[in-house]
């Protein structure tokens, strides 16, 4: 088998109302869809959704990316996924979600041959996640209003709440959204960088009076030293990481430094499933579990990170949400998983099982 053409397609979706988080307010996205066609006439799809403060790339640099690809990745088999890794860091460093998109089409095709979905390509060790539901920053009374709605409408259980910009007003958010959905809803916090050393300390000691389970990333992404600080002081309350986290080199330091309970694995932060295995099996290794988190990515890459989740019994958390802020939730894509409440369950037709026409 051999890949004869890639073709793209940008596509801008807009959020049905502004998402804010402790460094920017984001109202839309702008992603790139990936089709690789294979002389036996499989398909693969996969999805780039850059973000310019965490991955360090632009829409126009991903595309340049990957027309650089195309190139290279003619006459490739589809299915030497290393191999192709190898060909695109050796073309151009960084460049995740580019790299992303190439691999979840790769994946794609990899489950199509087999008959088989991508979670059990990956794994197979169940087929339903349990997923989370983000709140963003807002005035108090809006935030424990979407904490009453996901849990007493939608049937959430559990809720992630944004962070980092007010300590003060982040005590208080968190402890009126406790009080408004009861002792049994887990509660996680990000703060997204917004901390320092001293103030999450001081968080973590308030978020714990809370019942918060976890708080993710505080510091600043460099600062592991500081994250392995904070752990140390931190009682009955897990430390999470996730802009510290890019790459399986990451996962092994902060495994070293003790700097976390949980790695936060992004496909768009780490080009895709075949490093997001590498860094999961770093840290179970290491005795720290994984969740599997999301940019502003359409139903393809997410189900590209539910299928990781599923697949792997040390990755025991999703924060695959994103999709359910657009407009259009399923982005024009039917299949992949289906949704009751906060339960998510796979697909079992090959590959990623979504309809994707262009």
């Amino acid at each position: 088998m051999k890949i004869v053409d890639l073709k793209l397609e940008k596509i801008r979706i807009q959020l049905s109302e502004p998402f804010r988080v402790a460094f920017a307010v984001i109202d839309y996205s702008e992603n790139v869809l990936v089709k690789i066609i294979t002389d036996e006439g499989i398909a693969g799809y996969g999805e780039a959704a850059p973000l310019a403060f965490v991955t360090g790339e632009t829409i126009e640099g991903v595309i340049a990316a990957l027309q650089m690809f195309r190139q290279g990745l003619i006459g490739e088999d589809p299915l030497n996924i290393e191999r192709i890794h190898a060909l695109m860091n050796g073309a151009i460093a960084g460049n995740t979600s580019a790299k992303c998109a190439i691999d979840l089409a790769l994946y794609d095709i990899r489950g199509k041959v087999m008959g088989q979905p991508v979670y059990k390509v990956l794994g197979g060790f169940a087929n339903q996640v349990v997923n989370d539901i983000t709140i963003g920053m807002d005035e108090t009374e809006k935030m424990v209003e979407k904490a009453r709605h996901y849990v007493q409408e939608e049937g959430y259980h559990i809720l992630k709440i944004k962070t980092g910009s007010n300590l003060e007003k982040d005590i208080e958010n968190i402890h009126k959204i406790r009080e408004a959905v009861g002792p049994h809803i887990r509660l996680r916090v990000d703060a997204n960088q917004g901390y320092c050393v001293s103030d999450a300390v001081k968080a973590l000691d308030a978020f714990e009076k809370a019942g918060v389970e976890a708080v993710e990333q505080c510091l600043v992404d460099w600062d592991m030293e500081g994250a392995a600080c904070i752990r140390q002081k931190a009682r009955g309350i897990k430390v999470m990481l996730d802009e510290s986290i890019h790459s399986p080199i990451d996962a092994a330091k902060a495994c070293r430094l003790g700097a976390a309970d949980t790695l936060n694995i992004k496909l768009m932060k780490c080009g895709g499933l075949y490093q997001a295995e590498q860094i999961n099996a770093i840290a179970m290794a290491n005795g720290v579990n994984c969740m599997v988190g999301c940019m502003l990515e359409t139903k393809l890459a997410i189900t590209a990170g539910l299928s990781l989740v599923a697949s792997k019994q040390n990755i025991t958390e999703a924060d695959c949400d994103s999709f359910l802020y657009y407009k259009d939730e399923s982005t024009g894509m039917r299949g992949g998983f289906t949704r009751e409440g906060d339960i998510f369950t796979l697909s079992d037709k090959p590959g990623f099982g979504l309809d994707i026409n262009f």
